[in-house]
């Protein structure tokens, strides 16, 4: 059941969730960075994706993701407080990764697919609302990446579409762009096809996210607390894969460290 009242959120079961990456990796400043792949608490996990066609649902079980306790019962989960900082000033963002196709090649082209089903991570089942498409640059590339991504919404309706969206720069390992939804739109069902540019070599993912929690670091060794007035107790599920982006101020993405509190109830 939902956690309703502030009694029931104290008397909540609770558990923290650690994910730190001792590994610092090359970024370039204010842009979006993955450090899935880098060192630490949970290891390093596989940055490629391992389905073009279908796609995958990464849960708490994928390497490299942290691992959430059970709930049971029918229990529902929120996180409550976010303890965090990093070596280097930068914003941290927190995602559940609900989906990931690739590992694409540069000049990929693919149409028509059915992709697995993500039903289970989104909100009472049915609420595609505020899921958002990112492109994560694989291997680096030696041109400027661009992609058409194919999608069903939000509501359904399938065909949609990204428009063709440039990276700007030659993405380099870890780089992550944000796709715009077609107007109106406000979600992602699945990704039903996926067209690469033809001007560079490189792979890359193709990745359906719900926002979940950010937080800046303001200075290098700083770090702070967000209590569940800051969080907004957003709902996550026991096998949801949190998925860190990094927005540095450098060209570093440093020692970042995120403690999660997940109540339930």
């Amino acid at each position: 059941m939902a956690i309703a009242t502030l009694d029931g959120l104290i008397a909540a079961a609770s558990q923290r969730v650690s994910i730190i990456k001792t590994a610092s990796m090359t970024t370039v400043a204010t842009i979006p960075f993955s450090p899935f792949a880098q060192a630490g608490n949970p290891g390093a996990g596989v940055l490629a994706g391992t389905s073009t066609t279908t796609g995958v649902v990464p849960t708490d079980a994928t390497a490299g993701i942290a691992s959430i306790n059970a709930f049971g019962g029918g229990n529902i989960g929120y996180i409550n407080k976010v303890e965090f900082g990093s070596s280097i000033a930068c914003r941290i963002t927190l995602f559940d990764l609900l989906w990931k196709g690739g590992a694409y090649a540069f000049n990929a082209s693919t149409t028509g697919q059915t992709p697995t089903s993500f039903s289970n991570r989104v909100l009472g089942g049915t609420d595609y609302t505020n899921t958002e498409l990112w492109l994560e640059q694989v291997t680096a590339a030696t041109g400027i990446q661009s992609v058409n991504v194919t999608y069903t919404n939000q509501a359904g309706t399938p065909s949609k579409s990204t428009g063709v969206v440039s990276q700007g720069t030659a993405g380099i390992v870890g780089r992550m762009t944000p796709l715009p939804l077609a107007s109106g739109d406000t979600g992602v069902q699945g990704v039903t096809g996926v067209v690469g540019s033809v001007a560079s070599v490189g792979t890359f993912n193709i990745l359906v996210m719900r926002r979940l929690w950010q937080g800046r670091v303001r200075i290098a060794n700083d770090g702070d607390t967000h209590d569940m007035l800051k969080t907004g107790l957003p709902q996550i599920f026991e096998d949801s894969a949190i998925y860190p982006v990094i927005y540095t101020d450098a060209t570093a993405s440093g020692i970042p460290e995120i403690v999660l509190e997940i109540v339930n109830g």
